[in-house]
Order: C-alpha cells, then structure tokens, then sequence
C-alpha cells in the first residue's frame, strides 16, 4: 500500500471486461514529505476519488482482484481503497494537503443525495 495523488483519469473505449464499468484513475506516488515520487501507477477507483485528491492505494494484483468482488486472474493490479484526510507523522514533517479533498468531497456528496 502506499499514498499518493490523483493526477487524472484514464479514458479507454476498448479495454477488458474487468474494467467494464469502473474509473481508471492516474495516481502519483508521494513521498513522506508529500512531494510526488517519479512513480506512478493506473488505479481501478473504488470510492469515487477525484483529481487533486490524495489517495490510498492498495498495489497487490490479488488483494486488489477481491476487494472489487473479481477473483483469480485478471489485469488489476492497484485500486484506490481510499481517500486520506490527514497525515501525521511523529517528526513534524510537512503532510500532503487534503484541505482540497474535503471541499470536493461534499461537492461529491451533495450531487450524489
């Protein structure tokens, strides 16, 4: 598992029937700072995450098959589980900001109600 932010979305019209049905976001890996690492990974989206949001991603091809109901084989390595509110970390470092999440979160919210 690891945190990082979402940068985009991954449009695809012809992709496999696993993904049939479900966001494919671009998320960036991020650094105990909060900086972006020069990782990146394509999520599957499981808890409507939007761009700029900062994200926890679970990258095991297995786990990630079960926790969207999918099991044995298949082309899905790393799913959004996921959206962080805050971060503290024991030497003060600096965390990633999430201020922004929250506001678009009950945009998200209000739109679904």
């Amino acid at each position: 598992m690891y945190i990082g932010r979402v940068k985009g979305n991954v449009v695809s019209t012809i992709k496999h029937s696993l993904y049939e049905g479900r966001k494919l976001m671009l998320v960036a890996r991020l650094n105990l700072d909060g900086s972006e690492a020069d990782a990146y990974d394509i999520c599957l989206d499981d808890v409507q995450a939007g761009v700029g949001d900062v994200v926890v991603v679970l990258d095991e091809g297995s786990s990630a098959r079960q926790v969207i109901g999918k099991r044995g084989t298949g082309p899905a390595r790393a799913i959004i589980v996921g959206i962080v509110d805050a971060v503290e970390l024991r030497d003060g470092s600096p965390q990633p900001d999430s201020k922004k999440r929250r506001a678009s979160g009950r945009r998200r919210a209000q739109a679904g109600s």
